[in-house]
């Protein structure tokens, strides 16, 4: 059986790096993040969605390496405050913003906005493009729920704590990381990629070694941290 080629994970978020590898696992396919990469270029996430932003994480990095690059952007969009803090989720406070200071930006704006109206929704975007910078595949999901009047749980990054998934009265901070498995916003995208992507190898279009000069690379998935 042919090997496929490493898809390099384009985050150095240890944290989403480390989920992205969970749920890759099972597909078979080697892959390395950025952090593997001492050349890595800082693409600017100056797309005004998510698609946009994923799109140019994969292309531009695709390129720079010579590498097949799954580019991903996600975020949180709370209704009541027009689809805020959406592509800005991870700079909400401010550059550099920490999670803490992300959450308590949104905890205040929402300081009056009553339960039935704090709903939320978080969306993931996954691209993928060839050594060249083409983008070859797409998918994308999403995840709804609530924001929460305070933190619940320490499971996660971003927003858990406060995402609360209303049919299981639990907040990503405290759900397990078996369900979250299975609910959340990347998880679901990365079935509907699972999916596209098969398609893509049975008509030849994934397939050849390609390391894109890595400087090291993970053969199996990292230790899952959360959602």
């Amino acid at each position: 059986m042919a090997e496929f080629p490493l898809i390099v994970l384009g985050t150095r978020n240890r944290k989403k790096g480390a989920e992205l590898a969970e749920l890759l696992g099972p597909l078979g396919i080697r892959f390395a993040t950025l952090a593997d990469y001492s050349g890595a270029i800082e693409v600017v996430e100056s797309g005004a969605t998510f698609e946009e932003n994923a799109r140019l994480k994969a292309a531009q990095q695709a390129r720079h390496l010579g590498a097949w690059v799954l580019g991903e952007d996600s975020g949180l969009s709370v209704d009541v405050l027009g689809g805020r803090p959406g592509v800005y989720s991870a700079r909400y406070a401010g550059e550099g913003a920490t999670d803490e200071a992300n959450n308590d930006k949104l905890l205040l704006e929402l300081a009056d906005v009553p339960l039935e109206k704090r709903t939320a929704f978080y969306t993931c975007h996954m691209t993928l493009a060839d050594p060249q910078g083409n983008v070859v595949l797409e998918a994308e999901d999403y995840c709804r729920g609530r924001i929460r009047f305070e933190r619940s749980g320490s499971g996660g990054f971003g927003y858990d704590p406060m995402f609360e998934v209303v049919e299981y009265h639990r907040t990503f901070g405290e759900l397990s990381a078996a369900v979250k498995s299975c609910l959340s916003h990347r998880a679901r995208a990365l079935r509907r990629f699972a999916l596209k992507l098969e398609t893509l190898v049975a008509i030849g279009r994934f397939g050849g070694a390609n390391d894109g000069g890595v400087t090291q690379h993970r053969t199996r998935p990292l230790p899952a941290t959360g959602r």
